[in-house]
């Protein structure tokens, strides 16, 4: 470890991070991502499943570019795809030790015959379409298997909460008196259920945006946003930090997975502030909460974005503006912690002439075209598959650029493979989505739930806000972003809606935002559990840590649910700058609090008073604001008189 006022050097980071690489990062990502615990295929195995990913990828495109077949059609088919390649080459256990080229046999069985029933579905649509609730026995047995067998492939790529809550759902439904035949057909014969919504997206531009995304990763642009943090944040105290602070925010809307974003960034960022001197556990945590606010970051937002327009019946661009202040104060917050941070303990950051020259990050500007592209296309009216498709053929003309990441035939391929890969683990969590959302629309039990939080808060908009904040948390356990957010959006945001009367996209966000901050919250801190992994730190410590260092993320939910200015809704210029400045100034006051520095360290006492006095500002009123920034006035000064005093002693 370096002294903390030595500088580090970017050949030290280098030599340090190369061996974390030689750690088996591959090991960390199968452990807290079910999506990189899959078998070992070699020879011609290996290539026949490449080809079965490839080939499901290029379906995907053709489906949604040249054929106009029904819904129910496009989604069972994209189902029954998507279940027997996960019976493929995902194993039944996570970590187990799997043979080389091993499907076993009981796989073979579940695969076939969990597609087989959506194949079925398919074969005989205009038939079942036409019997409708009076299904037969064939029908009702089939639907059973292909939710049961749709379960265990869910389970296999997302763990197990998305199943406790999808399964306590169904139980309910039973427990209403509801008949087999009529709950199987509502659940898997309409597109209110397992074929509903939820898969609808996904089939379309979900698979699409997701295969993009995998094209984008291929030119290299994760790099260049490291290299553009480096030369932003690199050279300021702590700077490695910092550092991760904003590629993990750049890396993050893209990748659309808290747990692989950490790990893969993390590989790099980490070791860097372990080097320059933050604590392990702080140095994971950084990198956890950074990967998880790139879901919340526009324009891409891990793919929610494009999914909240649907869900909201908005324009895109229109949801990417009321994004951004909430993304701003929520990565200001975790850059402010980390800057108290890195003075409290005397940091320092990398030395100036070994940053990479911002002249030189300029020649590669054009890594961006691909995302600038891709927003001005869907913003200008084209519809997102058609926007998706385009803007990964951008990124392969981009990368025709860079020698190190010139796309060629098998580069091509490997994405391909990597983008049908990813979709897997979203389509079963939206399948699973799919039949929660059914339960609630079939039961009513949507609104039972409306009425439960509305006759416990009465009309206090605080209490029914905190008892949805904790829905939330523990319905989005380990659910991927884009799943997430279905069911949040299906079964939390309609309490604030229609119990609350609050705005439909304010609601929205209020209920996403809470969602993917399970990724960081204990019990299930999967994305924080990764960060301990890579930097060698206690799992439960990292997760509090990190937990911390997003409080902005339990905060910033709050202040537009009550002074919805920050989303540019019902507003004016001036309340928009005065949300703004107020907020910026709690999350100031509220991170010094939380870390215990300010221009020196703060006692207890005055470590309570920021944090309150920043809370203080969350709720909209002349008098809390007043009161509050004045009460942080006084401390700031406090503060830089009592420096000033240390400053004159020490000389």
């Amino acid at each position: 470890m370096f002294k903390k006022k030595e500088k580090i050097s970017l050949e030290e980071i280098a030599a340090f991070h190369n061996e974390v690489k030689g750690a088996d990062l591959e090991a960390v990502m199968k452990k807290y991502d079910r999506e990189a615990n899959t078998r070992h295929f070699e020879g011609i195995p290996k290539i026949i499943v490449r080809c079965m990913l490839i080939g499901f990828a290029l379906f995907m495109v053709y489906m949604n570019l040249f054929v106009n077949w029904g819904e129910q059609i496009r989604r069972c088919l994209f189902l029954g795809m998507v279940i027997l390649l996960i019976f493929t080459i995902f194993p039944r256990k996570k970590g187990s030790q799997q043979k080389v080229n091993h499907i076993p046999w009981y796989d073979w069985i579940l695969g076939i015959a969990g597609s087989g029933s959506f194949f079925y579905y398919v074969v005989n649509f205009s038939e079942i379409l036409q019997k409708a609730t009076r299904i037969g026995q064939l029908e009702v047995i089939l639907g059973i298997i292909g939710i049961l067998v749709l379960t265990e492939a869910c389970r296999r790529v997302t763990g197990i909460p998305i199943i406790l809550v999808a399964t306590g759902f169904v139980i309910y439904a039973f427990s209403s008196g509801l008949p087999l035949r009529r709950i199987i057909y509502n659940l898997f014969y309409t597109t209110t259920g397992v074929i509903g919504v939820p898969i609808g997206v996904c089939s379309t531009f979900i698979v699409l945006f997701i295969i993009f995304g995998a094209f984008l990763e291929a030119t290299g642009i994760s790099n260049f946003f490291i290299q553009c943090a480096n030369s932003i944040a690199g050279a300021s105290s702590g700077g490695p930090a910092k550092v991760a602070v904003i590629s993990s925010a750049l890396c993050g809307m893209v990748s659309g997975s808290s747990v692989g974003n950490t790990v893969t960034t993390g590989s790099i960022t980490i070791p860097m502030m372990k080097k320059t001197g933050y604590p392990p556990e702080f140095a994971g945590a950084v990198e956890a909460a950074s990967s998880t606010g790139g879901q919340i970051m526009p324009p891409i937002m891990g793919a929610a974005a494009f999914l909240m327009a649907e869900m909201c019946g908005v324009e895109y661009a229109s949801i990417i503006q009321k994004a951004i202040l909430p993304a701003f104060l929520y990565f200001s917050g975790i850059f402010l912690m980390v800057h108290f941070k890195a003075k409290k303990l005397k940091l320092m950051g990398v030395p100036k002439d070994e940053l990479p020259k911002f002249s030189h990050l300029v020649k590669n500007i054009y890594l961006l075209l691909p995302l600038v592209i891709l927003v001005y296309m869907i913003i200008d009216g084209y519809t997102m598959s058609r926007s998706a498709i385009f803007a990964t053929l951008v990124a392969i003309a981009v990368s025709m650029f860079n020698k190190e990441h010139r796309m060629t035939v098998n580069g091509f391929f490997n994405a391909l493979e990597n983008g049908g890969k990813g979709t897997l683990s979203v389509a079963a969590a939206c399948g699973m989505a799919g039949i929660i959302a059914g339960v609630v629309s079939m039961t009513g039990l949507g609104q039972i739930f409306i009425s439960g939080i509305v006759s416990v808060a009465g009309n206090n908009l605080l209490i029914a806000l905190m008892l949805t904040m904790v829905c939330c948390i523990i319905l989005g356990m380990g659910v991927p972003t884009t799943a997430n957010y279905i069911i949040m959006a299906t079964t939390c945001a309609p309490i604030l809606i229609t119990g609350m009367n609050m705005n439909i996209i304010a609601a929205n966000m209020f209920v996403f935002y809470f969602g993917i901050v399970a990724d960081i919250t204990p019990p299930v801190a999967l994305a924080a559990y990764a960060g301990a992994a890579i930097a060698g730190a206690n799992p439960m410590k990292t997760a509090f840590n990190a937990t911390m260092l997003a409080i902005a993320a339990f905060i910033i939910p709050y202040v537009f649910a009550y002074n919805q200015a920050l989303l540019f809704i019902d507003t004016t210029p001036l309340q928009v700058i005065q949300v703004v400045i107020t907020s910026f100034i709690g999350m100031f006051s509220i991170a010094a609090g939380m870390i215990g520095y300010m221009f020196k360290d703060l006692k207890l006492i005055i470590r309570v008073l920021c944090i309150a006095c920043g809370l203080l500002l969350i709720h909209p009123g002349a008098l809390t604001d007043v009161v509050g920034i004045s009460a942080i006035a006084v401390i700031v000064i406090m503060q830089l008189i009592g420096n000033k005093k240390n400053l004159k002693t020490a000389v």
